[in-house]
């Protein structure tokens, strides 16, 4: 069965996407794409949920039985050399067990990403044969997702070898064309506002796709949540009021107009967690604003960079720590020793 004849039964639900909160937008225009069986790049800034998106996705996918082989072979259709060249046992495969991940590098190769042939096998079975091809992640994808995280990072080489197995099914190894038809959805990330160590998508590579935008937590009370529900927690006390002033400044800096890289959901994770064990160490049952404070340059100085008409006059941490002193002075009920 077509990936996207499985997605039409399973995403009419109205909780497909379980996994993450909020992003009401990106889940509808997702759904859209999966419904069609269109490959699609997720862009937005780090920490928003884009691998937990994917791997939402992945989830979703039913058991199936399939040949036990990494290829995942359909038993009526075997493709890969090894079900070619005996018969294979079938179990039931899960849905996350058809989720291949890739991470998008400079040093990641095309026989990476698409396999290569076995000099002895192809002097056993002859170099144009698919009993000599290994074949490479994005075949052990077949009947499932191949998610490429930061797909921006990969040479310029990869998104050649890529555009083929897309739009054909064929893969191209040197000199060699090896058929190997793979039934899978694509589903790449990048952060689109990232330039160091990026390579531009060609326009013929981003016109294989559908791009589909993530950004921040919409609103304090679904960032509160996602803290709440995704962050450690230690037998502490985080008063609701004194979170949501913390979160707050964080997401103030967000919108600030000296900040260029802004802070994450993982810098409110990370204050939400360290401002507990700083009062869990201090031998407190409950958070206070210095315990905040200690956190925060921690947690935010190094997540954050500044416009170039402010990174030379200030370090990050000296503007962390004269934002958080200005917002004190708003937010009476934040005062604490601190770093202030």
């Amino acid at each position: 069965m077509a990936l996207q004849d499985v997605f039409q039964k399973v995403l009419l639900a109205k909780d497909s996407f379980t996994e993450i909160l909020g992003q009401e937008k990106t889940k509808q225009q997702l759904k859209s794409a999966l419904i069609m069986g269109r490959h699609v790049i997720i862009a937005g800034p780090p920490g928003v949920g884009k691998t937990t998106l994917a791997k939402n996705v992945a989830a979703l996918l039913p058991d199936v039985v399939l040949n036990d082989c990494e290829y995942h072979c359909s038993p009526q259709h075997p493709a890969c050399p090894s079900c070619q060249s005996k018969k294979p046992k079938t179990r039931l495969i899960k849905g996350a067990e058809r989720f291949v991940r890739v991470q998008g590098s400079p040093d990641l190769t095309a026989e990476d990403l698409l396999g290569d042939i076995d000099p002895v096998k192809a002097l056993q079975f002859g170099a144009a044969s698919v009993q000599a091809f290994s074949p490479g992640k994005m075949f052990k994808a077949n009947q499932g997702i191949l998610f490429f995280d930061e797909v921006n990072r990969a040479p310029e080489k990869i998104q050649n070898s890529l555009l083929q197995v897309l739009e054909e099914g064929k893969a191209t190894i040197g000199s060699h064309t090896v058929e190997l038809e793979a039934n899978f959805l694509f589903i790449g990330t990048m952060n689109p506002d990232e330039t160091a160590s990026t390579e531009r998508l060609s326009d013929v590579f981003l016109d294989r796709f559908d791009v589909v935008l993530m950004d921040h937590p919409e609103s304090l009370a679904i960032e509160t949540q996602i803290v709440r529900t995704k962050g450690e927690k230690l037998l502490v006390d985080f008063p609701n009021p004194l979170l949501a002033n913390a979160l707050e400044f964080i997401r103030e800096l967000r919108v600030h107009k000296d900040i260029k890289r802004k802070p994450s959901v993982r810098a409110s994770l990370g204050m939400f967690e360290r401002s507990q064990a700083n009062a869990f160490l201090a031998r407190r049952k409950i958070v206070t604003p210095d315990d905040i404070a200690d956190a925060f340059l921690s947690v935010l100085a190094h997540r954050i960079e500044l416009k170039p008409s402010v990174k030379f006059l200030q370090s990050p941490e000296q503007f962390v720590v004269q934002e958080f002193a200005k917002f004190c002075q708003e937010h009476p009920d934040m005062h604490g020793d601190g770093f202030l």
